[in-house]
């Protein structure tokens, strides 16, 4: 494999100046940074700046889901002391605010449908565990496929049966697969609990995560508010175009959102917060002291000049490719984690982060002319995970046991509005080569 690798780059590397020139766009960007326009969606709506007079201009971020901006979303259960992600799956999934007994009906169903297969824990989990929970994911979401005698069946009844179930797994599977890890690759006691029959998804989720079961009412709130944010952002997010791209071909549910699993667990999708924690704990092994605004600017500057941390150039968290001035969900998360940090008695960090966020933009208006930056959601989610205790390999699986509900809304939009297969052109520019006969090489 050594010797042969070695044509990978000779046959593969070619001038990057054809992209220009052949008017491609890399990466379905405009040369501007947005987004190319590849398809229609009626279940996300992300806004970060108005064209006006043919001038970007940034203005407020708005998240809307289905129309419902979610701030409006969130502040409704909050206000009303109830788990929210429920009502947001019910909203995705049919477009429409769920009456109270509808919303009663839909969880119960949930519920119901949080068991696992007969088998599928001991056969799937626990027999080939994995050192990777998204890894394990994906194997679990494909194995689905043996367990269900309706799997090849593409009617939007069946798929919504199937994306529902996924939706109501989805805790279960990543709270054992992690266990199985810590079990058969971290040498730790095994811990399986049961899942509850009256809980909402983020408290069932930390129940089954926690040893003890144990959890405070404001953890699981903050959980629940996560999930939330989480659940969707449009249709040209990578996973969620994987979920378009796929489902086009007419193939199954489960390849399809394992597909979506693939494109979560890269890191430039799936790792962004987890990025935000080592640079700030980056922060506080090299400034004596946090508190010192100075200080703490001199260091984000030379993070910026890519003279320290790990030498992007990039402060991770902050900025966005379509929010400017704000980032909606970063603001309403930031509101719990505020609370939750006074729970925890960790108010020195939380300061800390908002520091940052104030300091960086100040330094990319010096170094790079930058007047319109925000911080993103990945800014204090992976704070505020942490602050739950939940394990940094749990990030990426925790943003896929929300994004389900996305997923599996964009999957009945493209199998109900589909028809042809998404087929992208790419442009040949390798040049011609003759055969030489084997003898002659």
């Amino acid at each position: 494999i050594k010797k042969f690798s070695g044509y990978i780059l000779a046959s593969n590397k070619f001038d990057h100046s054809l992209y220009s020139k052949y008017n491609v766009k890399r990466g379905l960007r405009n040369a501007d940074g947005s987004g190319v326009l590849v398809g229609l969606t009626s279940i996300g709506d992300v806004h970060g700046y108005i064209i006006d007079e043919g001038e970007t201009k940034p203005v407020e971020g708005r998240l809307r889901y289905r129309g419902v901006d979610i701030t409006d979303l969130t502040q409704g259960f909050l206000s009303d002391h109830r788990y929210g992600y429920e009502e947001t799956v019910f909203l995705l999934l049919f477009g429409k605010l769920p009456t109270r007994k509808e919303l009663d009906e839909f969880c119960d169903l949930l519920v119901q449908m949080r068991e696992l297969p007969d088998g599928f824990k001991e056969n799937i989990i626990f027999h080939t565990p994995s050192k990777n929970v998204m890894n394990q994911m994906m194997t679990s979401v494909s194995q689905c496929y043996a367990y269900d005698d309706r799997a090849e069946d593409n009617s939007p009844e069946n798929v919504l049966r199937q994306c529902l179930e996924l939706v109501a797994r989805f805790p279960a599977l990543v709270a054992y697969t992690y266990h199985a890890k810590l079990h058969y690759f971290d040498n730790q006691s095994l811990t399986i609990h049961y899942q509850s029959k009256s809980h909402s998804t983020a408290e069932n989720f930390l129940s089954l995560l926690r040893p003890n079961q144990e959890f405070t009412e404001l953890e699981a709130r903050v959980l629940d508010l996560a999930l939330v944010i989480h659940a969707e952002h449009g249709g040209g997010n990578n996973s969620t175009f994987t979920v378009h791209v796929v489902s086009s071909t007419d193939t199954d549910t489960y390849s399809a959102i394992g597909a979506a699993i693939a494109s979560l667990k890269g890191p430039k999708h799936g790792g962004a917060n987890f990025a935000t924690m080592r640079m700030m704990q980056d922060i506080k092994e090299h400034v004596s002291d946090v508190n010192n605004e100075k200080e703490l600017k001199e260091y984000l500057r030379k993070i910026i000049r890519k003279e320290a941390f790990d030498r992007t150039g990039l402060i991770y968290g902050m900025g966005h490719a379509v929010y400017s001035y704000s980032d909606p969900r970063a603001v309403l998360l930031k509101q719990e984690a505020c609370k939750l940090a006074a729970e925890k008695g960790r108010e020195e960090e939380f300061a800390l982060y908002m520091n940052v966020e104030s300091l960086a933009k100040e330094i990319f208006l010096e170094e790079k002319n930058m007047g319109v930056i925000c911080a993103n959601v990945d800014f204090y989610s992976g704070f505020v995970y942490n602050m739950l205790n939940i394990p940094n390999e749990l990030h990426t699986p925790l943003f896929a046991i929300s994004r389900i509900a996305g997923w599996s809304a964009h999957r009945l939009e493209e199998i109900t509005n589909g028809g042809k297969i998404i087929r992208p052109a790419y442009k040949y520019v390798s040049g011609a080569k003759k055969y030489v006969r084997l003898d002659k090489r």
